[in-house]
């Protein structure tokens, strides 16, 4: 039986926030490329080592490196697949400090200011199926890498959607890895009061695709926005959508419009 006729088989839904609810996957690239190619300017101009990669940051290295990762993650894999040397630093590092959290921190500010400018709203296909799983009476829950997931749904209007929030700030807090572990994810089902084996995760990134795929959780689902449903099908992805709005089933949609 397809995903859509079924959902009320399950007993939560875990969703994958940027590139998932919200397109701030998006922002989050443009955020990560101004970071990244300014600072390789800046190494450039400076004669770091010959050695080191400091061609120009690209989407490729976004969707190799950095998605769906927690931010210090896709700092510290990004620096060392360019062959360069970079202290860890700690999270209270100030945004102008060379450190791997320094630059995530430099990355973070960029995000926000994107963010506070810009605002964001959330795909229509994904307003669609979180209607159809209120109807249902399924909880839900986030799961993202990122610490501003709260301050995302709410500037989307969707905060009272969820039930639980696992943002990379709570992940921190309680010592959990993030994805491609499937710790996070394993959290939040337990905040449910659900079981692995009884949700669906929903997520665009192949690490977070991976992460579901460990977690042993009933159907990961890939929503492929660009990194392409074969790299998710790899990844684990139980089924592959480009869009949400599939996951909901057509009387559902057919009532929601009369």
């Amino acid at each position: 039986m397809h995903l859509a006729q079924s959902w009320s088989a399950h007993e939560a839904v875990l969703f994958d926030l940027d590139g998932v609810v919200t397109p701030t996957a998006e922002v989050h690239m443009r955020a990560w490329s101004h970071m990244f190619n300014a600072w390789l300017d800046g190494l450039r101009e400076a004669g770091a080592a010959p050695a080191a990669d400091l061609s120009a940051y690209t989407d490729a290295d976004y969707f190799a490196h950095v998605d769906g990762k927690p931010r210090y993650d896709g700092v510290r894999d990004l620096v060392a697949a360019r062959g360069i040397e970079l202290p860890e630093g700690d999270p209270s590092d100030e945004p102008s400090a060379e450190t791997v959290c320094g630059l995530g921190n430099r990355k973070n500010d960029s995000f926000n200011e994107v963010l506070e400018r810009d605002g964001v709203t959330a795909y229509p296909g994904s307003v669609a199926l979180l209607d159809h799983l209120r109807d249902l009476g399924l909880p839900l829950a986030v799961v993202s890498s990122s610490g501003n997931a709260p301050a995302v749904l709410e500037a989307a209007g969707l905060l009272d959607r969820f039930a639980f929030v696992m943002s990379g700030v709570v992940a921190t807090e309680r010592g959990l890895p993030g994805k491609p572990a499937p710790d996070t994810f394993l959290a939040a089902a337990v905040e449910l009061g659900a079981s692995a084996a009884g949700c669906v995760v929903l997520e665009d990134a192949v690490s977070g695709v991976r992460a579901g795929a460990a977690g042993g959780f009933a159907d990961v689902v890939g929503v492929d926005r660009g990194v392409g449903a074969d790299a998710l099908t790899a990844a684990g992805a139980t089924l592959v959508v480009t869009d949400l709005a599939e996951l909901v089933p057509a009387d559902a949609t057919e009532a929601g419009a009369s």
